[in-house]
C-alpha cells in the first residue's frame, strides 16, 4: 500500500514538471513557436498615408520607411534595402491584381527606375536592432585579462572572432513576418496592403527625391514620396 502511494506522487511530480517550460527558455523563443503571423493590415483610408494618388478605380496611399521594414510584431531593417508600406483601396466588393513587378522606385530623379525587388532577396541584410549577440568568450578573458594585469603581449596574432550568428528560430521567425507582411500577389480582394523593397545600400539622408511609380492591372500612377 505504501509502494503504491510512493508510486502516485512519483507520477504526480514527473506530470507537473513536464508541464513546465525548460528552464532557462526566454518567452522569446516560446512565442516564436506560433505557427503562423499576422499579414500587414491595411490603414482606415488611404488618406492615412503618406502620399496618395489613383489609377482607375484603385486609391493608392504609400509611406516611405527607409531602411526600417515594419512588421506587426515588430520592425526590423536592412541596410541594402529601402522600403514602401503601401495600401490599395477600391469601391465596396473591389478587386484587383497585385504583382510585385507593377511597382518601381525612381530614386533622386534617376532617369531608369528600380524595380520592386522580391522579399527573399532581403533576407542576407535583414536584421533585428533589438537583437544582441551573446559576448565570444575571447572577449570575456580579454577584459578579464585587463582587470587582472595578465596577457604580457603575447597572442597579438590571433584572428580576431568570428561574430556569432543570430539562432536560426529567431531568424527564421524573422524572415516569416517579413515574408507576411510583403505585398500578396495575385487576384485580391480590396482593401489590401503590404511591404515593396527596392535594392539602395545607400544612407536613407542621401535620398533627396522619391516618385513610386504603380503600372498594373488598375492603372498606372506616380506618387511623390517624402524622404
Amino acid at each position: 500500500m505504501r509502494l503504491t502511494s510512493l508510486l502516485s506522487i512519483s507520477a504526480g511530480i514527473l506530470l507537473c514538471t513536464a508541464s513546465l517550460p525548460v528552464q532557462g527558455q526566454s518567452e522569446q523563443e516560446q512565442t516564436l513557436k506560433e505557427p503562423s503571423f499576422r499579414t500587414l493590415p491595411p490603414r482606415a483610408a488611404a488618406s492615412e498615408y503618406q502620399a496618395q494618388g489613383k489609377a482607375g478605380d484603385v486609391t493608392i496611399g504609400a509611406e516611405f520607411a527607409g531602411h526600417s521594414v515594419p512588421t506587426p510584431e515588430h520592425t526590423f531593417s536592412s541596410e541594402d534595402y529601402i522600403v514602401v508600406e503601401a495600401g490599395l483601396f477600391g469601391p465596396p466588393g473591389a478587386h484587383t491584381t497585385l504583382a510585385r513587378s507593377d511597382f518601381s522606385m525612381r530614386i533622386n530623379g534617376k532617369k531608369v527606375a528600380s524595380p520592386s525587388e522580391p522579399y527573399e532577396l532581403v533576407f542576407h541584410s535583414l536584421k533585428d536592432p533589438e537583437w544582441q549577440p551573446p559576448e565570444a568568450p575571447e572577449a570575456k578573458e580579454s577584459k578579464s585579462s585587463l582587470t587582472t594585469g595578465g596577457g604580457g603581449g603575447g597572442g597579438g596574432d590571433k584572428l580576431p572572432p568570428i561574430p556569432p550568428k543570430m539562432p536560426f528560430p529567431l531568424r527564421r521567425a524573422m524572415e516569416q513576418r517579413v515574408q507576411r507582411s510583403a505585398m500578396q500577389e495575385g487576384e485580391r480582394p480590396l482593401p489590401q496592403a503590404g511591404l515593396l523593397f527596392f535594392r539602395y545600400g545607400g544612407k536613407a539622408e542621401g535620398i533627396k527625391s522619391l516618385e513610386l511609380i504603380y503600372s498594373g492591372a488598375a492603372g498606372a500612377v506616380t506618387l511623390t514620396l517624402q524622404p
